[in-house]
């Protein structure tokens, strides 16, 4: 860990506002993080930072430490948990709220939006609900992992600016060095936050929120016959496109409880999130889903299950009658089939280097999968690996060895080679796009763990995250020198399990 001590005059984190804290009482309550006993900084994202307006050196500095970690306050920050309920595993939990996790305020970044900045294991607040209100380093590392490679990805995401260590120990499934994580999100309203209210019968406090909602993420809505009908028609438009993007990328959320579902359209609450080797569409690692709720494949289900839980909390401002604002929401929700399926097969054309615009195509795409999930074939490497095969056949082998028998895939491949042949597309023209939505690099479970265990060692070894984060950093380059980072595990490697650390 690194502290600067440097001649930087600037503030670390200048001009703070906090748009939510004029919003009434009820929607947080005032709380200052609790300070930590030894904060030392652990990683800086440098790039953010000066997307965001901020000096990296000016972070690094023991008073920029400071502020990351809670010690002390910036200027014009007003610091707040938020409140919200939350469906989670389906039971509805009618108060929530920021148990570990304070909004300092917001910042205006390089493209003019408006972004938070949230300190995630900042300590006890009045939602806390008897836990320490602390981070382990271990769930924070994940998440500013994955975030990132979420966001080289081109998915919307939360980001991470940093990770502070706090000097403490926290006690989870073992006892862990305890971490701050400093997120950056376009803001923390979720869906259960419009069921804190709503559920509470405070339809004003819902009308709030939505105004809110609009004027920050979707000002145009304004302008529409109806802005609470035109705002949940962009919810569901933008978690449908969001979910899609998951699925084409194996990514597992692992916990869609509608506390963690963004209005704003951005993965949020990265817990035991995890990327899939081997192809299988019921693969769940959360070692909370016991029964498989959030496995991949239900993924788009949960996704319509939350926003129908949205649109029961807008109905009210939809319209006067019942059931005009119920067919009004349901109609709403209607869109999202359509959406998400477009998009998703769409995206599995491209995989496989189709243009997608005969009946047949889609087809093509899940017979692939279905002889993937069969083979144990991974994932990722599949379709990078295709996309050499489209350009030239004598490089099958390596898509070949990713099937546990081979000659699974070249009976594919017949069908595939000759749909190929009816587009007019050079080979290598067909291989550059491919490569351009199949990446080489995901943050792959046991490299998460190997980073996680290095950095949570006595000697604190950063080469592993460092490593990891250049190749998820820019996932659709070749990294010849870290090549390793795309093979898949070892069966003596294979993490199972993920876990969220709250």
């Amino acid at each position: 860990m690194t502290i600067v001590q440097s001649e930087v005059r600037a503030e670390p984190v200048p001009g703070l506002d906090n748009s939510y804290a004029r919003l009434p009482d009820a929607f947080y309550a005032r709380v200052e993080p609790s300070p930590v006993p030894s904060p030392g900084l652990v990683r800086v994202n440098r790039p953010l930072a000066k997307h965001l307006g901020l000096d990296p050196d000016a972070l690094a500095t023991q008073e920029g430490v400071e502020i990351l970690a809670g010690n002390r306050i910036a200027t014009g920050s007003e610091p707040l948990a938020m409140a919200y309920a939350g469906h989670q595993f389906g039971g509805f939990v009618p108060t929530l709220g920021d148990g570990r996790a304070v909004l300092l305020g917001e910042l205006i970044d390089a493209g003019g939006v408006r972004r938070d900045i949230h300190l995630k294991g900042a300590g006890r607040t009045p939602f806390s609900r008897n836990g320490d209100g602390r981070a382990p380093l271990g769930p924070v590392l994940r998440e500013y992992i994955v975030s990132e490679a979420m966001s080289a990805l081109g998915i919307p995401t939360t980001r991470a600016l940093a990770i502070v260590s706090t000097g403490e120990r926290v006690f989870r499934e073992r006892v862990e060095p305890g971490a701050i994580l400093v997120r950056i999100a376009a803001s923390h309203v979720r869906v259960g936050t419009f069921e804190y209210f709503y559920r509470r019968g405070d339809h004003d406090s819902v009308r709030t929120l939505a105004d809110y909602a609009i004027e920050r993420h979707y000002p145009h809505c304004t302008d529409a016959a109806n802005p609470y009908r035109a705002l949940l028609d962009e919810v569901v438009a933008r978690q449908a496109d969001l979910v899609c993007q998951w699925m084409l990328v194996g990514f597992i959320h692992g916990v869609m409880n509608t506390d963690n579902m963004s209005i704003s359209g951005e993965t949020i609450d990265y817990g035991p999130c995890a990327f899939m080797d081997a192809y299988a569409a019921d693969t769940v690692y959360s070692s909370i889903d016991y029964g498989g709720r959030y496995a991949y494949n239900n993924q788009p289900r949960i996704a319509f299950w939350n926003l129908t839980r949205l649109a029961e909390c807008l109905a009210p401002l939809l319209d006067d009658a019942q059931d005009k604002a119920a067919e009004s929401a349901g109609q709403a929700l209607e869109a999202f089939a359509t959406r998400f399926e477009t998009g998703f097969h769409a995206g599995l054309c491209a995989k496989i280097g189709l243009a997608g615009d005969r009946d047949d195509d889609t087809g093509l795409a899940f017979d692939l999968l279905n002889r993937m999930s069969a083979q144990g074939a991974d994932f990722t490497n599949t379709f990078r690996k295709l996309a050499d095969a489209a350009a030239d056949p004598g490089a099958d082998h390596e898509t070949r060895s990713q099937f546990a028998d081979p000659e699974v895939f070249d009976e594919w491949a017949v069908a595939w080679r000759a749909r190929l042949a009816a587009e007019n597309r050079s080979g290598s023209d067909r291989r550059a796009a491919m490569r351009a939505v199949n990446p080489t690099y995901i943050p792959r479970n046991h490299r998460v763990q190997q980073a996680i265990e290095a950095a949570s060692g006595e000697d604190m070894d950063l080469l592993p995250l460092e490593e990891l984060l250049t190749v998820v950093g820019r996932p659709f380059e070749d990294h010849p020198g870290l090549a390793g980072y795309a093979r898949p595990p070892r069966p003596d490697e294979v993490v199972k399990r993920t876990f969220c650390g709250t």
